[in-house]
């Protein structure tokens, strides 16, 4: 597997190359868009190189904004959110400091958001609410899983990317059936567009195993729709606006998270 160190310069060449492209379409919300990788991309490879410690930082921040997203797209209450949160980030340091105790952690903090609802006495909402927290740990639990991946989750992190990008690309152009009804504007065309693009970024990067692939060419546009799903029943088009053109977080990682759950549960 290739290092961090051997990884940076490839991302660092295709971030300039992507501003290039992008710069020539001059298409203001590529630009804007461009401008938010021009900054995440750094912070993400800086925390792989660091290690274990930097990565679990990395997830845990990410894990708290996006548990934050997650609740107020379904309506969560604050408390719910700050179990959630706190549980996320709770497997996020289990995953690092004691592995062998992830599914104890994530077992206490099931039962913690059950008990909300239980302790509340909200027989109107409660449901939903366990329903939706249950929902959120599982789907955002994955992050846990980045320290353990290492370099593997850097370069599945960026094999994920540029697939979304292509795909974006790819889709309108190519035309041909819609890839779901939950995102219309997809088509198998640009998923099978960005799947191969997102394999020979494996391949390159010398990360090609056939769990990362299924990651990458499956789970990605599963985790996107995922998140089409939330926000469907939400009745909005992004998870949040603090992104300049680029929406929320939930918006940036669904494609990641959905990769990362077929890794960690392939192995």
């Amino acid at each position: 597997m290739t290092s961090v160190a051997a990884l940076a310069p490839w991302l660092g060449g295709a971030l300039l190359v992507s501003g290039v492209l992008v710069g020539a379409s001059r298409r203001r919300e590529l630009v804007v868009r461009w401008c938010a990788w021009a900054v995440g991309v750094p912070v993400v490879t800086a925390a792989f190189w660091w290690g274990r410690p930097g990565i679990a930082l990395l997830a845990g921040a990410v894990a708290v904004v996006a548990v934050w997203e997650f609740g107020a797209l379904t309506r969560l209450p604050r408390s719910d959110r700050v179990v959630l949160a706190a549980g996320v980030t709770g497997l996020v340091v289990a995953a690092v400091s004691v592995p062998d105790q992830l599914w104890r952690v994530g077992g206490v903090v099931a039962l913690a958001l059950v008990a909300l609802p239980l302790v509340s006495g909200d027989a109107e909402d409660g449901l939903r609410r366990l329903g939706t927290g249950l929902l959120g740990l599982v789907w955002l639990g994955v992050l846990a899983g980045l320290a353990p991946l290492g370099t593997l989750g850097l370069a599945v992190f960026a094999a994920v990317s540029v697939a979304d990008v292509v795909a974006y690309f790819a889709g309108p152009r190519l035309g041909g059936p819609r890839l779901s009804p939950l995102s219309p504007a997809k088509r198998w065309s640009g998923t099978l567009c960005g799947a191969a693009a997102g394999l020979a970024v494996l391949a390159l990067l010398s990360a090609w195993s056939w769990p990362a692939a299924v990651a990458v060419a499956v789970g990605g546009p599963v985790g996107d729709l995922v998140e089409s799903l939330v926000k469907r029943g939400a009745g909005v088009k992004d998870s949040g606006r603090w992104l300049a053109g680029a929406g929320g977080l939930l918006d940036r990682i669904d494609s990641l998270v959905g990769a990362l759950a077929v890794v960690v549960v392939l192995g």
